[in-house]
């Protein structure tokens, strides 16, 4: 079932990107309340970069727009060749494929370029029909706007038909972007990754560490705060232990691993592109060195043995 990571679409990608979601966000990360600043935010940026991480994904609603402007700050502080990955949010009252034009238009302002290298769907959210919005897709690929396009939490029927229909267009779904980690494989035991990998769509795996519960951060004795505490209990905390212990041991043998370093491996033996994010320089480097080295088989084994334990 395993996928060739490194590639989305027709653009090479590393195997590992930085997710952008934290920047700017203050209802999930606490962004603005002292946990971490901007000078943070563009270390990790450069610390990812020089890690060999070359592209970052983000989205409108992310902050409001403000993880978008600061991506473009940072870009334009770099000489480094960044690629760019985006979303569209299918707000109900966006009834016609002319407003997905429209708020790319608004992004790429927002960030500075003329062009995204990947435009995104957030959700398959209703009234409007996903044939609307692959034409607008396949609009902007067209135009000019977006290099390739993708979809965000699209489920298997949702995904083959998004795939037909842009098809139609001659262009391709190149990635659909779900939650997948350890201790979240629903879309593995649906079908959804094995539907992907067999049309050749790659799979965007976002909260890869579980909203950091697989880094080995928090315990029974310390809660994640916000509204990740809602998520994540002490109950559940209590449960995650023993595989977090595991993930620690099996790093230990591959040259001192954190158990963070060794989720984003896993993902990525499962075939898929891990987004990570990354608030400092210390996180992006850990993030970025997940890709230089390989679990095994048996190890794999063990840690999908422990993690069923979990939910």
């Amino acid at each position: 079932m395993t996928a060739v990571t490194g590639a989305l679409g027709d653009l090479n990608i590393s195997p590992i990107g930085i997710g952008a979601w934290a920047w700017g966000d203050r209802l999930f990360w606490g962004y603005g309340r002292g946990r971490y600043t901007d000078n943070d935010l563009e270390a990790s940026f450069q610390a990812a970069l020089m890690g060999g991480i070359n592209w970052f994904d983000t989205a409108e609603i992310y902050g409001s727009g403000r993880s978008e402007k600061l991506l473009g700050q940072f870009i334009r502080n770099t000489n480094h060749t960044v690629m760019v990955a985006t979303k569209f949010f299918p707000y109900p009252y966006r009834l016609r494929r002319g407003a997905l034009v429209k708020a790319l238009r608004n992004s790429l302002t927002r960030l500075g370029l003329h062009q995204v290298d990947l435009y995104q769907i957030h959700w398959p959210a209703p009234p409007v029909a996903i044939r609307t919005w692959m034409n607008a897709l396949a609009d902007v690929v067209e135009s000019g706007l977006a290099k390739a396009v993708g979809v965000s939490n699209y489920n298997c029927v949702q995904t083959q038909l998004a795939h037909n229909i842009l098809a139609e267009r001659g262009v391709n779904l190149a990635s659909n972007q779900v939650e997948y980690s350890l201790i979240q494989r629903r879309n593995e035991y649906n079908g959804l990754l094995e539907t992907c990998h067999e049309l050749g769509i790659t799979v965007i795996a976002y909260s890869p560490l579980g909203m950091g519960m697989l880094t080995g951060k928090y315990t029974p004795d310390n809660l994640p705060s916000g509204v990740r505490s809602l998520r994540y209990r002490r109950s559940f905390l209590t449960r995650v232990q023993p595989l977090v212990s595991l993930m620690r041991e099996i790093g230990e043998h591959h040259g001192g691993r954190t158990p963070a370093q060794v989720a984003l491996n896993w993902v990525i033996f499962k075939g898929a592109v891990p987004i990570p994010g990354a608030k400092n320089a210390q996180q992006a480097e850990e993030n970025s060195s997940s890709k230089e080295w390989k679990l095994s088989v048996d190890e794999v084994a063990e840690l999908e043995q422990a993690a069923s334990m979990v939910l």
